[in-house]
């Protein structure tokens, strides 16, 4: 059965969406995304993902294409349309279709879609064995902060950790980690969460956000500074997180973290980020 997929205004079968070839998003990847994990049937972290849109949209001068309520209840109607229990509903804005030249156009109605996909977020079985992380150059652009469409560096990253043997693969610039292709990243050593400061160097993750916060809360020490590959070496333990998990880092670069099994402190942060997300998603869609 097709999915159920949402373009400007309209919900369609996959296979009927259709976005023209002068589209700014496919011309030059000017735009931005976002993806929200779905629980239960129910979204969550709502409040920080709409925050980043908003810093990400204005960071590029594109108008929001509709209501945050009305942008809200898409998201709601494609859980619902798709009967998606469990996974995430990615979302991009463009600036729109336009004649191909490098200037902002004028007047140009935003491109706006959606579509759900089915993820394993609390079975996922690395959860019990952790992954494998293997480092790459970060050869991106210098406004990280931005959740911009245009992924080619990070898709050229992932390519090349998983051709190292790595599921996720951990950017180096100036021997320091920066984050993973596709994730936040994090080392423990001696009990002290580690993991990058918030600038234009990273994404602001917003599972980031939320386990910084939750460590605080709970009296685990953060330290939010740069770390480089060799204390990853040589850490405790090793995290990731992103919009569909958190999960132990048991190996990087073939060299074991720890005694290469999931730690402490990451099941601690993980049972409380699941325990967070139950509540919240119920509270943030009742709203």
């Amino acid at each position: 059965m097709s999915r159920t997929v949402f373009l400007n205004g309209e919900y369609l079968p996959e296979d009927q969406a259709k976005v023209s070839i002068f589209d700014r998003g496919f011309l030059f990847g000017d735009g931005a995304y976002e993806v929200v994990p779905v629980l239960d049937g129910l979204m969550v972290d709502v409040e920080p993902f709409l925050v980043r849109l908003e810093n990400s949209l204005a960071q590029l001068q594109i108008e929001w294409p509709c209501s945050k309520d009305d942008y809200l209840e898409m998201h709601r109607q494609l859980i619902t349309k798709n009967n998606l229990k469990e996974g995430v509903i990615y979302s991009q804005v463009t600036r729109g279709v336009a004649e191909r030249e490098f200037g902002f156009p004028k007047d140009t109605p935003t491109t706006l879609m959606a579509f759900t996909q089915e993820k394993p977020l609390l079975s996922n079985p690395q959860i019990e064995t952790g992954i494998k992380v293997a480092s790459v150059p970060d050869i991106r652009w210098k406004r990280r902060d931005i959740k911009s469409i245009a992924l080619l560096a990070q898709c050229l990253a992932k390519q090349q950790a998983q051709e190292k043997g790595g599921y996720e693969g951990w950017m180096i610039e100036d021997g320091f980690v920066t984050e993973g292709t596709s994730s936040s990243a994090y080392i423990v050593k001696d009990g002290v969460l580690i993991t990058r400061p918030l600038n234009n160097s990273i994404l602001a993750g917003i599972r980031r956000k939320i386990l910084l916060k939750l460590a605080r809360e709970h009296q685990i020490r953060v330290e939010e500074r740069p770390f480089t590959i060799d204390e990853a070496y040589n850490a405790d333990e090793a995290i990731m997180s992103a919009a569909t998990s958190v999960l132990a880092v048991v190996e990087i670069d073939g060299k074991k973290v720890g005694d290469g099994k999931p730690g402490q402190v990451f099941k601690q942060l993980r049972a409380l980020y699941l325990e967070n997300a139950r509540e919240h998603s119920v509270v943030q869609i009742a709203g």
